[in-house]
């Protein structure tokens, strides 16, 4: 059965993205945001300013449709941010897909020979950092890797992951529905779901281990024992790679997880994978793809950042072989690439390194990769294992940590505040980016630009008859304001505001809550109405 399915696979048949001209009725999803986002994920797009775009808008299903009704093509994965289908069949019938639909604007061929594209260049094998493993809070074996990063300081600031949630991209997660470790996340209902992508099933608790290793970094709780970075957080479960093989679809699967998280309002994604060669060899990509905008994965990475999410993905194992750069999607510059150094904070040999073929700084962070506290999926008690598979979890953990204390702070604002807290962010570099960073410190600094603006504002008088003045010692360019009555209900909103008083003569007597903003910044004030 499993010869027969290699088989199939591999003779006259190829992959291939099929990218769609339009979405017909986007507009229709656009005024509706509730018929394809979660409230909570349009409630992160209003926090950031991020406005909804036909990205957002599902593929045209007649366009789905068509495709999949036609002859000798199976469509495999779908991708609404690239407005794109993944397919499978003969070189002939997915050529064919651009003369017989006038929707479908261009193909990508997996192979890149089959895009006119000739590339003898030889490529290195570097298989994913996916399995290269070797195997107040009592943190137990996960001390080092915590105390690394200063992660404990955040929990004692009683920031702990609560209220954020963390979508974990990987193999497979069995054992975690039964497994002591993660008893604390089930009692309190903080695994609010998943699918497999892999098998197009609910059944997420099954397949490789590697996912439950790497989700016990984050979540993973057992008394005197062992502690994760992010033990309070909630988590969405979804397997898009497949372990038993290496094939271009897992970008696919990847990127169609990375949309069902963002509809679901995650905040943080960790993903401890990462692409660059295949098992047919004429999918494989070079280091020049390592640019942050050829692969596929590495562009539904980038979109899914500017839909709001934290991403963090591992740099990847490849450090000790010749080709010793990072892979996709840890070549994306809007997501935060995490290396691995040992428990005394020098780097791991098989630690990836950069630059991007671009010339950009990777990866961005380190965190300890090698000798890492996991906790066995058999066993059930924690053991060490090695790798960037690792570091990536105990960083997004402890980073969703952070932006829990700064909720009003963007992604892109809680990335730069992490690297910048560094031990190398004076002199980053491509094997270690910009250090391993001190959580404490960027604490404070995210503490002392929330001061800085709107540290000083009052507003009088209170009570209020029609206008309202505020008086503010900073300079504030354009601010905004949202009154909210005391049942939550938000009755106004001004916006763009230069001047310092605001017209409230219509409104009703009665107690308002006052919600200024100013960049990302907010303070509120309870105002009275007379």
């Amino acid at each position: 059965m499993i010869c027969l399915f290699y088989c199939t696979i591999a003779i006259g048949q190829e992959d291939a993205w099929v990218y769609f001209t339009d979405k017909p009725n986007a507009s229709t999803y656009l005024n509706n945001p509730a018929s394809i986002l979660s409230q909570r994920a349009i409630d992160r797009r209003q926090k950031q300013n991020i406005t909804l775009d036909t990205r957002d808008a599902p593929i045209e299903q007649a366009y789905y449709d068509a495709i999949k009704n036609t002859s000798g093509i199976s469509v495999m994965a779908k991708s609404k941010w690239l407005n794109a289908i993944h397919v499978r069949g003969s070189e002939a019938a997915i050529g064919d897909l651009m003369n017989t639909f006038s929707f479908v604007t261009s193909i990508d061929f997996a192979n890149k020979l089959l895009n006119n594209r000739a590339s003898n260049q030889q490529q290195q094998a570097n298989h994913l950092n996916k399995l290269a493993v070797q195997q107040d809070f009592n943190y137990g074996n996960a001390t080092n890797q915590i105390e690394m990063l200063k992660g404990d300081y955040l929990h004692l600031q009683d920031f702990t992951g609560e209220g954020m949630i963390i979508a974990v991209l990987d193999a497979g997660f069995p054992n975690v529905n039964t497994l002591g470790a993660f008893q604390r996340l089930r009692d309190n209902n903080k695994i609010l779901g998943g699918y497999n992508f892999v098998e197009r099933s609910t059944n997420f608790y099954t397949r490789n281990s590697h996912g439950t290793h790497v989700l016990s970094d984050i979540g993973g709780y057992i008394e005197g024992q062992f502690v994760g970075t992010a033990p309070d957080a909630s988590f969405y479960l979804f397997i898009t790679e497949d372990h038993q093989r290496e094939n271009p679809l897992e970008e696919s699967l990847w990127v169609e997880a990375a949309e069902r998280a963002d509809s679901l309002g995650v905040d943080v994604m960790n993903t401890s994978l990462g692409y660059s060669t295949f098992d047919d060899s004429s999918y494989n990509y070079s280091y020049a793809d390592m640019n942050g905008q050829t692969t596929f994965i590495t562009r539904g990475a980038e979109a899914a950042a500017s839909k709001g999410m934290l991403l963090v993905n591992s740099a990847g194992n490849s450090g000790n072989s010749a080709w010793f750069y990072i892979t996709a999607p840890a070549d994306a510059a809007s997501i935060l690439t995490v290396g691995a150094v040992n428990a005394s904070r020098n780097l791991a040999s098989f630690s990836s390194r950069g630059p991007t073929s671009d010339n950009r700084i990777k990866p961005d962070v380190m965190a300890q990769g090698s000798s890492s506290a996991i906790v066995n999926y058999i066993s059930g008690v924690p053991v060490g294992a090695s790798g960037t598979s690792f570091s990536s979890p105990i960083m997004a953990g402890a980073v969703a940590c952070l932006w829990q204390a700064f909720p009003n702070k963007t992604a892109s604002e809680i990335i730069e505040a992490v690297k910048m807290s560094g031990d190398r962010a004076e002199t980053p570099d491509n094997n270690y980016g910009y250090g391993i960073p001190d959580l404490e410190v960027a604490f404070t600094r995210l503490t002392e630009e929330n001061d800085i603006a709107l540290s000083d504002v009052k507003i009088y008088p209170n009570p209020v008859g029609s206008q309202l003045t505020f008086t503010f010692t900073n300079s504030l360019a354009e601010y905004y304001i949202e009154l909210y009555n005391v049942l939550g209900k938000k009755v106004r909103t001004y916006a763009n505001l230069t001047t310092n008083t605001v017209d409230v003569s219509g409104f009703s007597k009665g107690i308002y809550i006052l919600k200024m903003m100013y960049q990302d910044e907010y303070k509120t004030f309870k105002l009275i109405k007379r």
